[in-house]
């Protein structure tokens, strides 16, 4: 071997590329054990589960052997390209695609469906990486931040029309590059902001959000107050007494009380002339209160009843049917905690044998892991995806291009998003919203997309540290 090809083998990261194909080889295990019926014989099987999984990952690796021995620049020249095709295809899905189950995600060709919106996650991270790459780009410029996430909510949008929120939802993670290349925290914020409102309206009455949103006015304003001990310290007493007494006193005099106390610190701003403070303050202040409002009303009047299910199960579940749309949240639950420290054993999950989980295939397979390997195994598999989303920074953190610190973590936002939701999804945590865990679900086009993406990564790291 020339010392070319050992310094090419040598610079390849070898612990994210094993940390990669054990995550493989859990989830080709966890159909392996879904699909088992006693043959043995049936793995290579086209028909079966397993079998076509096997199909996809053989193909899925071919890809990976090609894409990491090209020139990584390639990817970086064609990425406006590409994330192009990958809009065309999403348009071109929503025209002529097969319906699966009410939405018009796939093509059908040759008997194989295929997913378009499973590739626009690869071209909008080639897409977002090129457009932050740009030399001196000023990423708060509000035009260069609008175009950003232009480039990721075209795709989003498109997707939710076929409809499948689910994958939507994972391009709020180029979120996760745009942090990176500093975009100002006080969209975090907002974001995160307008994530509690939302969730505490279901949680809670709007009358509760309301206090919680006049007490944080409040605070702001004694915050901003030139000697502000004493006013904190007033501030604590009324919070902690407003969220003791809510359900003992008539709200509307607890509402009055903090409502008078932000007005009171609302003109002491006026009169030290903090006027943008005020303007700032009163007009989020009125936004919150409207979505809370607008969210119970919406709820109510606007979703379909599936709709109001799903968010039933994950934040009221009381009020869900536990034979109807709880029941799959329920035995995965179940699935999950039968399986106690160390699972009952590989092949011997009951709850599987007998298919009580639905789509244990794909959206709920942790809860294979969780029967058959119990805590030990499941708690194995978080690390070696945390050891993962780890590499993925060390790889962008010492990348010399700024395309290829972005793609590494637009890569690693994915991922993080996928994980989170749907180990979330199998136990409660987090509604069932149709998201499959990347290289253990079964499905072609997710298992091809990843070894791709990962294949350009390590291609980009390796000839970019060659001596």
């Amino acid at each position: 071997m020339s010392y070319g090809s050992r310094t090419s083998v040598n610079s390849i990261d070898w612990i994210l590329v094993s940390v990669f194909f054990a995550i493989v080889l859990t989830g080709w295990l966890m159909l392996y054990t879904y699909s088992y019926d006693g043959d043995g014989a049936f793995w290579f099987s086209f028909d079966s589960i397993v079998g076509s999984q096997t199909i996809w990952i053989g193909v899925a690796l071919a890809c990976f052997i090609v894409c990491i021995s090209l020139d990584w620049r390639i990817w970086s020249t064609l990425s406006y390209p590409i994330y192009i095709l990958t809009l065309l295809a999403l348009i071109a899905v929503l025209l002529f695609g097969k319906e699966i189950n009410g939405a018009s995600s796939w093509f059908s060709i040759l008997g194989f469906s295929i997913q378009p919106s499973e590739f626009a996650k690869l071209g909008t991270a080639l897409g977002v990486s090129a457009f932050l790459g740009q030399t001196n780009l000023n990423i708060n410029n509000p035009a260069k931040a609008s175009l950003c996430f232009l480039l990721f909510l075209i795709p989003a949008f498109l997707i939710i029309r076929q409809p499948d929120a689910g994958t939507a939802i994972i391009f709020l993670s180029f979120m996760v590059p745009l942090f990176r290349a500093g975009l100002n925290p006080i969209f975090y914020i907002l974001g995160f902001s307008i994530a509690f409102i939302f969730i505490g309206s279901l949680l809670w009455s709007p009358f509760f959000v309301l206090l919680l949103i006049l007490l944080a006015t409040y605070f702001v304003l004694v915050y901003s107050a030139k000697a502000n001990r004493l006013p904190l310290s007033i501030w604590i007493l009324l919070s902690l007494f407003t969220l003791a007494s809510y359900n003992y006193f008539d709200y509307r005099y607890i509402l009055l009380l903090v409502f008078i106390s932000a007005f009171y610190f609302l003109f002491l701003s006026y009169k030290e002339g903090k006027y943008k403070l005020m303007i700032a303050t009163v007009v989020l202040s009125l936004a919150s209160i409207a979505l809370s409002f607008g969210t119970s009303w919406t709820f109510n009047n606007i979703l379909e009843q599936h709709q109001r299910n799903r968010l039933n199960d994950w934040l009221r579940p009381e009020l869900s049917d536990r034979h109807g749309s709880l029941y799959n949240i329920i035995q995965s639950k179940t699935a999950i905690g039968s399986g106690g420290l160390a699972g009952k054993g590989f092949l011997d999950g009951n709850m599987t044998k007998l298919n009580y989980v639905p789509e244990q295939s794909t959206d709920f397979i942790f809860s294979i892991l969780g029967e058959e390997q119990g805590f030990l195994g499941s708690a194995s598999l978080i690390l070696l995806m945390m050891v993962m989303l780890y590499r993925l920074t060390v790889i962008a953190e010492r990348a010399t291009l700024p395309f290829v610190r972005y793609y590494a973590y637009s890569l690693a936002g994915i991922l993080f998003f996928h994980y989170f939701i749907n180990i979330g999804m199998t136990m409660g945590l987090m509604p069932v919203i149709g998201i499959p865990l990347p290289l253990m679900s079964k499905g072609g086009s997710s298992i091809i997309t990843f070894f791709i993406m990962m294949a350009i990564l390590l291609s980009m790291d390796r000839q970019g540290r060659r001596v």
